[in-house]
């Protein structure tokens, strides 16, 4: 593990570092000023100082923090000049940004401050998408805006290009102001800081959060901060509904806040699109009695610290409860606390001013065991005597006597200089003569007990402004600001005779009253005794990594200030003449040793762990039945890191022990399969796909079915090297159940002529629950759920029964679905009676679903599983098909027969349907799209080098109108409304209900079940000429930006039966040959919906045989006795 840095400051203001590696505090010599706070990050860490100024120290690495910036030069063609700069005056600026709306010539860059650094001039990018155009770098276009491309044409009437320039940031390891032009604006300084929330969002990288807290008790937030731009780039200021005392933000999306009354305050509505949240919560101090001074924040964890110095635990911490749920009181008094990564605690003593560690903070247990102080010494322990002068004279204020903690200390805020009701006393004038000064305490954490007694007596006087303890060219307007009463009060600790040091300079008066806090006995030559430990103030451990099981040596004993590592009689060139020649024995017993065992095999070449399970087992054999068996998952990880397993199912079969076994990495899909009564599974490897004959597994609780699940999933991603969410060229699919499954297509998918088979891809489920999906090579994921509910795939992954390492921790949100479930009533006409439900014996349940098959009753149907939850009552559909009468009833000849509103003379029977609505409620990566509902939607596929800022969305609303652009694009940038529509007459006798359209091939599909394809459509002429018929029994079709086919076709014969909802993809796709011959099955049955509109990649070309020599490849679609059209129907 890399080494990692705790920042503390000591009471008079030095900065130290100590290494998660090292046994010792090293001093920032680079510090010139006094620090009051620090808070750290691992790249970097940010301080106010005592002159009120904000620094910055970013660590160095081997990665430049460099940017880029860009602008670009516009020219337009004229008869006379050819291209030249003289534009029309609706035309764009001559130097612009990319959009063309923003005016920035070369000369208008500028540094955003002294830390940066121009790399060199500027220059022009002769690369366009990635290739090298003509010398000059120009791209073509027709007008502004439009495509630009790299060659010239005979109607290129302007033209462009983009000027790079490359800014680089130098002030790394070291301290620096952030400019004063960033902060002028401010009202007043800042009294505490805080940063964090880099764990919330990916991009841009390195984003931080930076909180401050001011003087006046405004929350501002530092806007711009990323790996780009380290300092940021404004403030803005965020309401509170109070006074802010101090605040603390965790690495994700926990920000905690004090108000000076004692309660604390939580933000809310942090995300990834809103760093700052968009509201407050106020939150009850731990103790009734007295209120909280300090508040730190983490990932899942919470701690405070009253005003009797009493340290707290918040229960019941996470992001989707950021609140928590009560406070436990901790064993310890503290001044301060602060939380670092992993949710390890540092704190401040309150007795000694110690660094305490809080030992076994653990993922299981938050709260930790104990406290452990930290005992290193210092790499400057034995200069402080030299060094006591010049901190004593750069110190800024004097405070005489002794103040205790517990002493009735107080502060006096300018914003209200009669609330403490203290008398304001004159001060006597004091000479120029020197006086030695005792450092002021530079870290406001000592004012726990200020404000714990707010109403403590407090003298205000008129004192001269103290010496400048800031380097001078800091203040230009010091001779101009001589004599000018300060604007903020110092703060007397103690008794009136006790006074301030004064002495000439004007500003500097400012800097000495802010800083006044609070001090102890202070000897004046040295800060520390020999034997004494550091006073430390105030403690940082954002950018400190510890494990949870790491060893530090920050503890031991030997390393303590004032007690020797060894005897004082060994010297230490014996000690180091000793280790070398321990380190030469140890040396070659190590080698002796390994030559003896050369020769042996390994013991241990790979771990191994196995999880067992109870289960049951659909027998692959007649009768089938569903058997007992024994259910264990073996997983080992190689000598190189790569994990594979091994699934074994172990049944007994005529009193004779047998088992299945399964590789992990042959496994293409886990499938929960609906079942009225066990919580059953499905697992497919690609030879059981082509069988059409899964592993059926049923488990005895949904929740262990759940388990499993997850825990096999997580395996076959191990296995095959897939990890975070899908890709942006991932194909999406629905099954019948509504559940979502991603596949990430290879180069290898659509090669030509030996693409990889459908039933070899690997398929892994995403939480949620939609009806269908759209996608396209850009990233963009729209679903629709079954109440017509549009959603949008947030980029996360897992949800739903996917917990830990299956799931994201962002980007989950909860997604609730509404479906309605039909079951039909069924009567017969008898002369007697009239209509009954008496019917003969060979008709149907007189209650029963659509197929007439199963019985159906009003008290034994049930949700379509457990996690369905009815919501209404059984009530009578009349939005049926072919129409009803005023009762509900639909009325035919016979069982079955096609159905019609009206009755008539010959029909003797008729039947009604009932509907009644059940709702699902889970997780997953997708978020809601108000407010229209949706029936349909569509993406427009982009190819794999297009780069579109807005992308064409069309949807259809459940109520049957277009929309478009549904506020995400347009049809084009020139013409978002198009021209004109053309009607294309459907088939002969054949009514649409769904088309694709790909790069160059237009696809439908009827209300029968047949594929058609349109012949001659080019760009000139998009409608095309006439349909061709390529297969029947398809229920959906998807094409692709490479004009892949992809359907969802049913009855596709199987080893055992015929399968429905069957995922195919159409062979033999060639530019000349654009239908294809023949069809490649996938996973089925029980798939609803797929889009392949996100795959763009492209695969090169082999010219090799013809595809029809492999029989396995090309196998004909069985038709079970239905005529062949156009070669390869997929019947069944």
């Amino acid at each position: 593990m890399p080494s990692s840095l705790l920042w503390a400051v000591d009471v008079y203001g030095r900065v130290y570092s100590l290494s998660t590696a090292g046994q010792q505090w090293e001093h920032c010599r680079d510090a010139h000023l006094e620090f009051k706070r620090v808070t750290a990050v691992q790249q970097c860490c940010w301080s106010i100082a005592c002159d009120h100024n904000i620094y910055l120290y970013v660590h160095a690495s081997d990665v430049p923090i460099r940017y880029q910036e860009e602008t670009f030069e516009n020219q337009r063609w004229n008869p006379v000049d050819g291209f030249s700069d003289r534009l029309l005056p609706s035309d764009r600026w001559q130097w612009s940004d990319v959009t063309g709306l923003r005016h920035q010539p070369l000369g208008d860059f500028q540094l955003p401050s002294e830390n940066w650094e121009w790399e060199a001039d500027w220059y022009v990018d002769e690369n366009f998408g990635g290739e090298p155009t003509e010398k000059g770098g120009w791209t073509y276009a027709i007008d502004f805006p439009a495509t630009y491309t790299k060659d010239k044409k005979w109607n290129s009437c302007v033209r462009r290009r983009r000027w790079i320039r490359y800014r680089r940031y130098k002030a790394q390891d070291t301290w620096v102001k952030i400019p004063s032009e960033q902060t002028e604006s401010l009202p007043d300084p800042f009294n505490d800081i805080t940063c964090g929330s880099w764990e919330i969002t990916e991009e841009p990288r390195g984003c931080l959060a930076l909180w401050a807290v001011s003087l006046q008790g405004k929350v501002w937030f530092r806007c711009g901060i990323n790996h780009h731009s380290p300092e940021g780039s404004v403030w803005e200021e965020v309401p509170v509904p109070g006074e802010v005392v101090q605040i603390s933000c965790g690495p994700g999306d926990l920000v905690w806040a004090v108000l000076w009354e004692g309660h604390l305050l939580v933000r809310e509505g942090i995300g990834r699109d809103c760093l700052k949240g968009s509201s407050w919560v106020t939150v009850e101090s731990p103790s009734p009695v007295v209120g909280a001074v300090h508040v730190a924040v983490g990932v899942n964890v919470v701690w405070a610290v009253t005003k009797d110095h009493k340290v707290w635990f918040r229960r019941g911490v996470n992001s989707h409860n950021p609140c928590g749920s009560g406070w436990i009181g901790m064993v310890g008094e503290m001044v301060m606390i602060n939380v670092g990564l992993n949710d390890q605690v540092w704190a401040i003593g309150f007795e000694d001013r110690a660094v305490y560690f809080r030992q076994g903070v653990t993922a299981s247990e938050l709260s930790g065991k104990a406290w452990k102080v930290v005992s290193v010494p210092r790499d400057s322990e034995r200069s402080h005597s030299s060094a006591s002068a010049s901190s004593l004279q750069s110190a800024g204020c004097f405070f005489g006597g002794e103040v205790r903690l517990q002493s009735q200390a107080s502060v006096l805020s300018d914003a209200d200089p009669e609330r403490a009701g203290g008398e304001v006393v004159p001060t006597p004038e004091i000479g120029d003569a020197p006086k030695p000064r005792i450092p002021k305490v530079t870290s406001d954490s000592f004012i726990s007990e200020l404000v714990s007694d707010r109403e403590g007596q407090i003298s205000r006087r008129d004192v001269p402004p103290a010496g400048p303890s800031i380097p001078e060219e800091d203040h230009p307007e010091k001779d101009q600001s001589g004599g000018v009463d300060p604007q903020w009060s110092n703060v007397d600790l103690e008794e009136a005779q006790t006074h301030l040091t004064a002495g000439p300079g004007g500003d500097a008066a400012e800097t000495s009253s802010l800083s006044s806090v609070a001090t102890y006995n202070l000897a004046l030559e040295e800060p520390y005794g020999p034997d004494e430990h550091p006073k430390w103030a105030w403690v940082s451990g954002g950018g400190c990594l510890v494990e949870c099981h790491t060893q530090l040596n920050w503890f031991n004993s030997s390393t303590s200030t004032g007690q020797p590592a060894m005897s004082l009689s060994i010297t230490p060139a014996q000690t180091a003449e000793w280790r070398k020649q321990i380190f030469e024995q140890l040396s070659e017993r190590s080698k002796r040793e390994m030559e003896n065992f050369m020769n042996y095999e390994q013991a241990i070449e790979q771990s191994v762990w196995v999880k067992k399970g109870t289960m049951q087992w659909w027998r692959d054999w007649k009768p089938h039945k569903w058997v007992d068996v024994q259910f264990a998952l073996e997983q080992f990880s190689g000598a190189e890191g790569n994990k594979d397993g091994i699934l074994f199912i172990y049944y007994t079969f005529n009193d004779e022990k047998k088992y299945l076994h399964v590789f992990i990495n042959e496994v293409t899909i886990l499938v929960p399969v609906l079942n009225d009564s066990k919580h059953t599974f499905a697992i497919y490897t690609a030879e059981r796909t082509k069988q059409r004959w899964p592993i059926r597994l049923a488990a005895a609780t949904e929740l262990e079915m759940h388990d499993w699940l997850a825990l096999l999933s997580v395996s076959c991603c191990d296995s095959r090297g897939i990890q975070g969410p899908p890709s942006k060229q991932a194909i999406w699919s629905v099954t019948c159940k509504g559940d979502i499954f991603v596949s990430e297509p290879t180069k290898q998918l659509e090669a030509s002529p030996y693409p990889t088979l459908c039933d070899q891809m690997f398929w892994r489920q995403v939480g949620g629950h939609l009806r269908i999906i759209e996608s396209n090579s850009l990233g963009v994921v729209w679903g629709i759920g079954y109440d017509h509910t549009a959603w949008v795939h947030t980029g996360g992954y897992g949800g739903g029964f996917f917990q830990g390492l299956a799931s994201s921790t962002d980007n989950i949100y909860t997604q609730t679905d509404v479906k309605s479930v039909y079951i039909y009533e069924n009567q017969r006409w008898n002369p007697v009676t009239g209509y009954t439900n008496r019917g003969l014996p060979t008709d149907r349940y007189m209650w029963s679903d659509a197929s007439g098959l199963k019985e159906c009753t009003k008290n034994n149907t049930k949700p379509p599983s457990p996690n369905w939850t009815w919501v209404s009552d059984w009530t009578i559909d009349y939005a049926v098909p072919g129409g009803t009468d005023r009762e509900g009833w639909q009325y035919a000849a016979d069982f079955p027969a096609s159905y019609h509103g009206n009755k008539t003379l010959k029909d003797f029977v008729r039947r009604r349907r009932w509907a009644r609505k059940c709702k699902l409620t889970t997780t997953g990566p997708w978020q809601e799209v108000p407010p229209i509902s949706l029936s349909d939607v569509t993406i427009l596929p982009c190819g794999p080098k297009s780069t579109v800022e807005q992308v064409p969305l069309w949807a259809i609303s459940n109520k049957g109108d277009v929309l478009c652009p549904l506020s995400l694009g347009s049809v084009s940038a020139q013409n978002p409304a198009g021209d004109c529509w053309y009607h294309i007459p459907s088939p002969t006798g054949q009514k649409l209900k769904q088309v694709s359209v790909g790069r160059t091939s237009v696809y439908t599909v009827d209300e029968n079940g047949n594929l058609w394809y349109r012949h001659g459509v080019t760009p000139s002429y998009p409608q095309g000429s006439s349909w061709e018929h390529i297969s029947n029994n398809v229920r959906k079709v998807s094409v692709g930006p490479l004009d892949q086919v992809w359907i969802i076709a049913d009855k596709v014969q199987g080893s055992h039966s015929l399968s429905c909802g069957t995922v195919c993809r159409r062979l033999g796709l060639l530019p000349m040959e654009p239908k294809g011959h023949s069809w490649d099955y996938g996973i089925g049955g029980g798939w609803d919906h797929i889009t392949v509109r996100g795959n763009a990649m492209e695969a090169p070309r082999i010219l090799m045989p013809s595809l029809t020599d492999n029989q396995t490849a090309t196998r004909p679609l069985q038709t079970s006795n239905q005529p062949e059209m156009n070669g390869n129907p997929v019947g069944c």
